[in-house]
């Protein structure tokens, strides 16, 4: 079982092609060597479904089919890499060269019919370099950018013609070690309609083009490979034309407009602390008779024999608190590797499978973390709590995985999982993951903890009516608000490149951005727990963590608005999918930032409760 595990993790950092940091490992190629081509995808922003580009029915099959090995993040996100039959050889240019002549029959022409009117983009691969669309930003400004991505077809007149010839410029460097060698740098394609080959080479914009209204026809696919030197763009640089940010300017707004809320913030929990808590403290400290406090004083002392009372449902909250410190694990460490460079998009699906890898073996820190709370809530079974946490979070994420993977499958798109990788996660679950939590939560349940620094009363203290603003759906409201005013411009990039298939690269304002987003969870928790307290309410196990999470319910919010709003999406499937996918990222968030409530206000109590004379 022990191999088993290693194996599994070792399959899902294990890439197609070996890893690499873009400048770091080129690959050399010279004069006349064959560059393969392999094709990959659709993709369209309209329907969400992407579809295996080699085995559409109208598109050219290679003689030879050879599939290549996908990682575990690839997978997932729909790749499947093939080879083709393109002769692409380095540093010969080849002009109107035929691929193939594709008879399509009626069920063939309705589907690229329907693919094309969907604006669905084609992925080529060559040397690990997406074929692109070639953007200027002006006329008569060289500088250009990439969209990895091309057309499968276009629409004129409300007439649908099927892209079937293809300029491929590939353009390289010469090593200046050894002229001999050289890299490819970049890989633009030209996609054009014709409905003549014979038109290739010296068509232009009136030439007719090839329709397709659904009836069967044939298509001749040609291709034309122009090779041309450059040093503009070094091997080292080769993805910055992919990885622009256009809306640099609008980042920075939106981590000033997160300063501001945070100091804002920062400056209320500073007057409580500096302040407000400090008088508190005095004023109880020099009280000698404690039946005095009690009787008439009014405050946060009240509560002190009550404040760390185990709430209701602890073997729910204790496995809550661990999977989302396992969560939080992922994230960061996600985060500070991709700053890093570590995971960038030339490492395709390597986001994915080393999230999912991390958060595998993060299992242990759940148990462990999960353990301590459990013990601290006076929990007595250590074993069905470690259970609870091994399984609560994952069984919800893979009953929401696997129903929308049946629809999924019924659309036929390469983003349906395979049984193979639904075997291998389900494997990474029970195999890794479980017997990491079991062990953690040995280490957790065996270890002692800290006493509590006041004792709790054995008859709870009867809670007065609390004001409108303290109640839990009020405070939830207000305290998910501030945090998701610190995200929202940010999430607005995210979404945009999760979903209109764009490479997200600006891991920089990311890092930030979260550094921010958790001193305003947490400020909000301690400010609201603070306020909860002084009224007398000591029910804040709970209540933090809701509050904490709340900003996870604007982000579904948010996600509703962008489906309405900025998406062209389509059908009952790909909304499904939209939905299903947010509401699975909205689980981690709150999760990642209740467990971040949750701690620091913990820590805030004890503090505050150890700071007083209590006999």
């Amino acid at each position: 079982m022990h191999l088993l595990a290693i194996a599994l993790v070792a399959w899902v950092f294990s890439p197609a092609h070996a890893f690499y940091v873009p400048g770091v490992t080129p690959k050399k190629y010279h004069l006349n060597d064959l560059v393969p081509l392999q094709v990959n995808k659709i993709v369209s922003e309209n329907t969400q479904l992407p579809f295996e580009y080699g085995s559409l029915p109208f598109v050219c099959q290679p003689k030879e089919i050879t599939h290549t090995w996908l990682n575990l993040g690839e997978a997932l996100r729909g790749d499947r890499l093939m080879n083709s039959d393109f002769k692409l050889v380095m540093g010969k240019d080849t002009m109107c060269e035929t691929l193939c002549t594709a008879s399509i029959d009626k069920e063939g022409a309705e589907q690229a019919h329907k693919l094309i009117r969907d604006e669905y983009r084609v992925e080529w691969i060559v040397d690990n370099l997406p074929g692109a669309t070639v953007l200027k930003f002006n006329t008569s400004d060289p500088t250009t950018a990439l969209l990895p991505y091309f057309a499968l077809g276009q629409i004129k007149d409300d007439k649908a013609y099927l892209n079937n010839h293809f300029t491929i410029q590939l353009l390289y460097q010469i090593s200046s070690k050894n002229p001999d060698d050289k890299y490819i740098v970049g890989f633009e394609v030209y996609p054009a309609s014709l409905a003549d080959s014979a038109a290739c080479g010296k068509y232009a914009t009136s030439a007719p083009m090839k329709e397709i209204n659904g009836t069967p026809t044939t298509v001749t696919y040609t291709y034309t490979v122009l090779w041309k030197q450059t040093t503009d763009i070094t091997w080292a640089t080769r993805w910055d034309r992919y990885l622009q940010i256009f809306e640099s300017r609008i980042h920075w707004y939106s981590i000033s407009n997160s300063l501001v809320i945070t100091m804002f913030l920062t400056g209320m929990v500073a007057m409580i602390m500096l302040r407000t808590l400090k008088r508190d403290i005095t004023s109880y400290n020099a009280e000698e008779d404690v039946e005095a406090i009690d009787e008439d004083a009014t405050g946060w002392k009240l509560v002190h024999g009550d404040v760390f009372r185990p709430p209701k449902h602890a073997l729910i909250l204790a496995p809550l608190l661990g999977s989302g410190f396992q969560c939080l694990i992922m994230v960061a460490a996600t985060i500070v590797l991709s700053t890093l460079g570590l995971l960038n998009p030339s490492y395709r699906g390597g986001l994915i499978s080393y999230g999912l890898a991390i958060y595998v073996l993060a299992g242990s820190f759940a148990g462990y973390y999960s353990a301590q709370v459990y013990k601290i809530l006076k929990g007595q079974s250590w074993f069905r709590n470690a259970l609870i946490t091994a399984t609560l979070v994952p069984c919800t994420m893979f009953i929401i995985v696997f129903i929308l993977n049946l629809f999924v499958w019924g659309q036929q798109s390469s983003s349906a999982i395979p049984f193979g990788t639904f075997f291998a996660l389900i494997s990474l679950w029970f195999g890794v993951s479980t017997p990491l939590v079991f062990a953690g939560a040995v280490f957790g349940a065996r270890r002692p903890i800290a006493d509590q620094p006041v004792r709790t009363h054995q008859i709870p203290r009867q809670i007065p009516d609390q004001p409108y603003y303290l109640q839990l759906h009020v405070s939830m409201a207000v305290g998910g608000l501030m945090p998701f005013a610190v995200i929202f411009i940010e999430l607005f990039f995210i979404f945009k490149s999760i979903w209109s298939d764009q490479y997200y690269y600006m891991f920089g304002f990311l890092a930030l951005v979260f550094v921010i987003l958790a001193l305003t969870t947490i400020e909000i928790a301690i400010v609201i727990t603070y306020f909860s307290l002084c009224s007398e309410d000591y029910r804040w196990w709970w209540k933090c963590f809701a509050v904490s999470s709340a900003s996870a319910v604007y982000v579904f919010l948010y996600s509703i608005f962008y489906y309405f709003n900025r998406l062209k999406v389509t059908g009952f499937v790909p909304a499904m999918v939209y939905f299903g996918h947010s509401l699975m990222f909205c689980i981690v968030y709150g999760l990642c930032m209740g467990s971040i409530g949750f701690a620091a206000t913990y820590t805030f109590i004890r503090k505050i409760y150890g700071a007083i004379k209590v006999d």
